[in-house]
């Protein structure tokens, strides 16, 4: 057990962290970055990784019932859907709301989610990770109030920009209706994994092979609706001729980067809930999310952004990432029960 959680403590960590290189890219706009990123982090880098590290690929793919496939696939398609709304969420409520409100979605439904195909475990279990749940989310709801706060406070000083933003009660609709969305990831491991793990075993894999099996279907699905989206964007702002920026082959280099970072993230948890027991699932997933947000939250103290944050602003902050540090040990403790 204690294995399971750290590998989905360090995807976690991977996560909060896979977007760093793409504050040195140059030349590109926003469409042009993210676009590429998700075309090389749903597409090349799940494919190659499925080719080179799967024994039997074409096999194993055969062996997965179209039932599951289709389950799969749909969960994944409403993932990209998903995230793509919190996007947009973000243009109407700013970043810290958005955030809050999507992650906790996120975590509280995508952790929950995976006992509607698993089984629920023994009520003292249940109960105790129900309870790390309700910690975690208090520790989002502190989060997002600190951003709130920060908000606020470089606006009165003339410092952020409040152009462009649109309606509240619509942001927050998008951000929980994304967040609710984007919980189809959860699904479609706890669908799949169970049918994959077979197949990879059948042709000779080792244990860890599982979780790219899974990954494949899951980012590929999910992906059809991210390069849609930004190819849309790319061509709405007139932004192609941007990728014949001098330093298209660094930008490249670091998207790339982001990409392997971002896949692994993804492959991790789901090899991590599978170590993780009968309630993996759920508890991977919850470690996973949260110890991704806390990652944000240290990166941007180590890098100063709240340095002329309020004390307010930073006491819940301090607060939020507190309790999700202790959520994160009692579900841990939880999925320990017997």
């Amino acid at each position: 057990m204690i294995e399971g959680i750290l590998i989905a403590i360090f995807a976690g960590l991977m996560l909060g962290l896979y977007a760093l290189p793409e504050k040195f890219t140059k030349d590109f706009k926003f469409e042009n970055t993210w676009g590429l990123f998700f075309m090389l982090t749903m597409f090349v880098v799940p494919i190659f990784a499925s080719v080179f590290l799967i024994q039997g690929f074409s096999d194993v793919v055969a062996a997965i019932p179209s039932e599951v496939i289709y389950k799969m696939a749909f969960a994944s398609f409403l993932w990209g859907i998903g995230v793509m709304m919190w996007g947009k969420a973000i243009n109407h409520i700013g970043l810290s709301l958005g955030f809050s409100l999507f992650i906790g979605t996120v975590i509280l439904i995508g952790s929950l989610l995976p006992f509607v195909v698993d089984t629920i475990p023994p009520t003292n279990t249940f109960v105790t990770i129900l309870v790390g749940l309700a910690i975690v989310l208090i520790g989002v709801i502190a989060n997002g109030k600190a951003g709130l706060i920060r908000e606020k406070d470089q606006k009165d000083a003339g410092e952020l920009e409040q152009e462009g933003k649109g309606s509240m009660i619509t942001g927050i609709l998008i951000a929980v209706i994304g967040g609710l969305l984007a919980t189809g990831f959860s699904y479609a491991n706890a669908v799949g994994r169970p049918i994959i793990h077979e197949a990879c075993q059948a042709a000779g894999n080792p244990e860890w092979v599982t979780a790219v099996g899974v990954m494949f279907p899951i980012f590929i699905s999910g992906g059809v609706v991210m390069t849609f989206f930004f190819a849309y964007e790319i061509t709405k702002k007139k932004s192609w001729g941007t990728f014949k920026s001098p330093n298209f082959v660094k930008n490249l280099g670091l998207i790339a980067i982001m990409a392997v970072f971002h896949y692994a993230a993804s492959a991790l948890f789901a090899y991590a809930a599978s170590k993780l027991g009968a309630s993996g699932n759920t508890v991977g997933y919850a470690i996973f999310n949260t110890s991704c947000v806390a990652t944000a939250i240290v990166s941007g103290l180590i890098t100063k952004e709240w340095v002329q944050a309020s004390s307010k602003a930073r006491t819940f902050l301090y607060v939020g990432l507190t309790c999700m540090v202790t959520g994160i040990v009692i579900i841990a403790i939880g999925n320990g029960l017997v």
